[in-house]
């Protein structure tokens, strides 16, 4: 038997809308305020989210759990394989000694911490983004900030902030071709749109990243090489997106912004080093300051020796991120579980869609194409280079399946929490209550794509979720449905640092366990702060001249 969905159980879609909210409002609170462990955190929203569909909405309980069963497969695959990889990886390089010739050679580059933090964080975790996303940038960046002696919660908080502008083209366009092709846009023409839209926050991020980790005056201090990062990103940004496709703007920006920022430092540099590694107004999170001490100089061979599992690891992470890859590997063997009991067996209505139309759930366990598998084999291949035998790659795996668990389980429960929403309607209440905002839509529609990534944790499942809704409510508001649809996705990637797989990714890879609510708390305003400012913008592309001629009806 089909069950329909109702985006208005109460009768009235304000009550409705406190109900819906429930569950996120549990497990942020629980996280950021009462200081509860993350994976009970996590629970508590998961049980919460179940009371409200069943109880509320009427879902049958088989299939809420049903749905929250689903949700969790996903989080271990292909979230938690990610992250548990990328952290054996790093304690690989870690126990022999690599890392810190790594560290050294970066300081080499520059000893600048606010430089550091560009070149590592915004450009480097860019191309990761492009190459892999979900979760692989934070992941990357916030271990290797750990390394290099950046406190804890700069390492976690600073990464997030950076991972923001380069989220709607990750994982070689996923979010936008999946936008285009679920609901109808022209690829081009919607990626085009996006294009005009984040290359100015693209600019501003590398700035506000620095003033959040040192404050306006040393920001202002460094601004050439800030100004030289942000403008070669943006700009390969604009031009790839507009001429070229999405498939690989991240990637091309990335570089752009990575040989960009070295080269300028060759002939550039600061008055001032800063030292700290300490957050501005967090000087107890475990940072400190130092005297510039100059790194100490390791032979050429063992410099490249480092560097070789993180290079190592870009070419399996590129290779994996292929779509000719990924088909031939599924073509290999995926094998796929309808999930008995919520396959087919709910349906959405309008006015979110048309006419009804079944969810489908079928899990595909493609473990052999997942972004993960690429990193566990670059893992290995990197071990191998470093000298590591194939027991002691195999005990060091364990240990860091053992560290990672808690990791693991808040990732499913968040996963389960998020997939219960989604089959349960109440994420569409949500969405639907910004959809009534008439004149003022084209700013909350912008959050409504903020608000679905916070939730969902990706912006290629909140183009999917409220992708349509913003087509059709474009449409009747005498809006382009291409700049909503872009709306969606750009006000999205301002949510990816507060959704809580993130914030988990984050604190394991800085492996500060435990702390996801200082974590939480020290990056909600920057990720409100810009999704509204990325609201304001569209409001202006929808209604200001001159901004109104980038508009692609």
């Amino acid at each position: 038997m089909t069950w329909q969905q109702v985006y208005d159980p109460m009768g009235s879609m304000m009550l409705s809308t406190l109900l819906a909210a429930i569950p996120v409002v549990v497990m942020l609170v629980a996280l950021g305020f009462l200081h509860i462990k993350a994976h009970i955190a996590a629970g508590l929203g998961l049980i919460a989210a179940i009371g409200v569909a069943v109880f509320v909405y009427g879902m049958p309980a088989q299939l809420a759990g049903n749905a929250a069963l689903y949700g969790g497969l996903v989080g271990l695959m292909p979230i938690g394989w990610i992250v548990l990889n990328i952290i054996f990886l790093h304690q690989l390089t870690e126990h022999n000694g690599s890392f810190k010739v790594l560290q050294d050679s970066i300081a080499g580059i520059t000893q600048d911490r606010r430089l550091q933090l560009l070149l590592i964080s915004f450009s480097f975790g860019a191309f990761f983004e492009g190459a892999a996303g979900f979760g692989t940038p934070v992941a990357v960046t916030a271990a290797i900030l750990i390394g290099l002696g950046f406190s804890p919660l700069a390492a976690s908080g600073l990464s997030l902030i950076a991972n923001t502008a380069p989220v709607a083209y990750g994982a070689l366009g996923t979010p936008v071709i999946t936008l285009a092709k679920v609901h109808g846009y022209d690829l081009m023409e919607v990626s085009a749109m996006i294009g005009r839209q984040l290359p100015f926050f693209s600019l501003l991020v590398p700035f506000w990243l620095i003033w959040a980790f040192a404050g306006r005056k040393a920001m202002m201090e460094i601004w050439p090489a800030i100004l030289v990062t942000g403008l070669s990103f943006a700009g390969a940004q604009f031009y790839v997106s507009n001429y070229i496709g999405p498939e690989l703007v991240d990637v091309i920006a990335a570089i752009c912004s990575m040989v960009a920022l070295v080269g300028f430092l060759r002939v550039w540099r600061p008055k001032r080093i800063w030292t700290s590694t300490s957050l501005r107004g967090h000087e107890t999170d475990g940072g400190q300051a130092s005297e510039p001490v100059p790194p100490k100089k390791h032979p050429l061979g063992a410099v490249i020796r480092a560097w070789t599992p993180w290079a190592i690891l870009t070419v399996f992470v590129f290779i994996w991120g292929l779509p000719e890859v990924k088909k031939f590997w599924n073509g290999v063997w995926a094998p796929a579980f309808p999930i008995v009991g919520l396959d087919g067996m709910v349906e959405k209505m309008p006015p979110v869609v048309a006419t009804p139309t079944k969810e489908h759930a079928v899990y595909t366990l493609s473990l052999l194409s997942a972004t993960g598998t690429g990193i566990f084999l670059a893992a290995i291949v990197g071990g191998l280079v470093m000298r590591y035998n194939p027991v002691q790659l195999a005990v060091q795996f364990f240990r860091t399946l053992w560290l990672v668990r808690y990791s693991l389980l808040t990732i499913v429960l968040m996963l389960a929490l998020g997939t219960l929403t989604r089959y349960a309607g109440t994420d569409t209440t949500l969405g639907l209550a910004f959809a009534n905002t008439g004149v003022l839509y084209p700013f909350f529609g912008t959050l409504m794509g903020w608000m679905g990534v916070a939730l969902t944790g990706s912006d290629t499942a909140s183009n999917v979720l409220f992708g349509g809704m913003q087509k059709v409510a474009a449409e009747q508001l005498g809006l382009s449905p291409n700049l909503m649809g872009a709306a969606n996705s750009s006000g999205g990637v301002m949510g990816k640092m507060i959704d809580a797989q993130s914030i988990v990714v984050a604190s394991t890879a800085t492996r500060w366990f435990n702390h996801e609510g200082d974590i939480l708390r020290y990056v909600f305003f920057h990720s409100i702060a810009l999704a509204c400012l990325v609201g304001l913008f569209v409001t202006m592309q929808a209604y200001v001249w001159p901004f109104t001629l980038m508009v692609i009806h």
